[in-house]
């Protein structure tokens, strides 16, 4: 992934397949990722972190996945709550493509996978899970919460992982500090170095 980063909008190196075995959801599948995308090999560590400090997501309503890579949050969402739909988004467009290929391949009917600006402004949110993109830098990352958390509805969480050498105290005293007053933060778990953010609009 020389020359590229996996938030790069379209990758410019040669697009490779591979198939790993992940679980999701408490089962086993075998999904599709590529080079120029965030965490091909394997589910990383963050996202497992998230995956495993969270609870099982409401029943239905709109879910979203904020920066969904090649889709390990939102195949979860999707496979635990088969009623919801999930948006899973992303500016990665081989990032959108391998969600794509991994729902249509697990049967999932129910997940929308797209770039931000293609999802209507009208829809809000049941719950948000990421593991957001620190790297794209903090006013970019600042921006992106700003925009997406508010979108959460009413007596609704957002579950954010974030590495503690990465920013995770910080990002939670800007939350904190950002967001309006009914909203609160607080840290819901630590584990492996990462901290997990829970976000609540009350």
């Amino acid at each position: 992934m020389a020359n590229e980063h996996y938030f790069s909008s379209v990758p410019g190196s040669e697009l490779k397949f591979r198939q790993i075995r992940v679980q999701l959801a408490g089962q086993i599948y075998d999904v599709t990722t590529s080079n120029g995308i965030f965490s091909p090999e394997r589910i990383d560590a963050g996202t497992q972190v998230l995956l495993a400090n969270t609870p099982a997501p409401p029943p239905g309503g709109d879910f979203l996945d904020l920066g969904c890579g090649w889709g390990p949050i939102a195949l979860s969402l999707a496979l635990d709550s088969p009623r919801s739909t999930v948006w899973a988004v992303d500016v990665n467009e081989r990032s959108l493509d391998l969600v794509r290929r991994n729902a249509e391949s697990l049967g999932l009917t129910n997940i929308n996978a797209v770039r931000p600006e293609d999802v209507p402004t009208s829809v809000r949110f049941r719950t948000i899970r990421s593991n957001p993109p620190i790297r794209v830098g903090k006013d970019e990352l600042h921006n992106m919460l700003e925009f997406w958390l508010p979108r959460l509805e009413d007596d609704s969480d957002a579950w954010l992982v974030v590495q503690r050498n990465l920013g995770s105290d910080s990002l939670h005293r800007w939350l904190e500090g950002t967001l309006p007053e009914h909203f609160s933060v607080s840290r819901a778990a630590t584990n492996k170095g990462y901290r997990v953010l829970r976000v609540r609009r009350r």
